[in-house]
């Protein structure tokens, strides 16, 4: 990519959900997300998105990346590439834009336990708790399989499956936390447990974002549905 001169911005270990805010942030024409997310440690891949952080289709640019690849044949070089670290201050921005949503004042104590699968939600996840404690939020969280690792040993950090599931759940009444919750590899998918350690359907947690950020922006009720 430098030697096509582009200039890039490098966010370092992140997740998906931080790419795609960079993107915009940055106002970069593409964001890309080296990740397997879920899948085994010997899968890799890309997820990219279009300036904007837009989607990239069949329709939409990904044909044309994908016979450029094939071909292997992207031109000549060209000059002013460069590469820039830009993981801290996009981190920050991240963190900020995050709380955002959320009002403090609203809040009341929580036990959570949280389980990053030992994916790339552990670093960021402490910045937004660091965040949340100097704002006053009243949790306290519980910390396992935070630290990230590759070789992943506990396990393929995938909570959707059923037999996943278990080690977050027993680990919320082992801990007696008031709520569980537990991401995938590049934590684009997060999942919650009540307090009795039942696994909560995605769909209803999607329903209660829905009605939320319907109630905080009635005006933006059609595009919120079709997101």
């Amino acid at each position: 990519m430098i030697d096509e001169g582009a200039e890039l911005l490098d966010l370092g270990l992140c997740g998906a959900e931080e790419m795609y805010f960079a993107t915009s942030h940055f106002d970069a024409d593409g964001g890309i997300e080296v990740t397997a997310s879920h899948n085994p440690m010997d899968y890799n891949g890309m997820k990219m998105v279009r300036a904007g952080s837009a989607p990239l289709g069949s329709e939409s640019g990904l044909a044309e990346i994908k016979a450029l690849a094939e071909a292997d044949d992207f031109g000549p070089a060209r000059p002013g590439g460069s590469r820039r670290d830009v993981g801290a201050q996009s981190r920050a921005a991240y963190v900020e834009r995050v709380l955002s949503f959320v009002d403090i004042a609203a809040l009341r104590p929580l036990r959570i336990l949280v389980n990053a699968g030992n994916g790339a939600a552990g670093p960021t996840f402490d910045a937004l708790a660091e965040a949340l404690a100097a704002k006053g939020a009243p949790f306290e969280f519980i910390r396992m399989h935070h630290e990230p690792d590759g070789s992943f040993p506990n396990g393929i950090p995938n909570p959707l499956l059923d037999e996943n599931q278990p080690v977050t759940a027993e680990a919320v009444l082992a801990h007696g936390a008031d709520l569980g919750v537990a991401w995938d590899g590049d934590f684009d998918r997060c999942f919650f447990f009540d307090e009795k350690g039942g696994f909560i359907a995605g769909e209803y947690i999607v329903g209660l974002l829905a009605a939320a950020f319907v109630q905080r922006e009635p005006g933006r009720r059609s595009s919120m549905i079709r997101a």
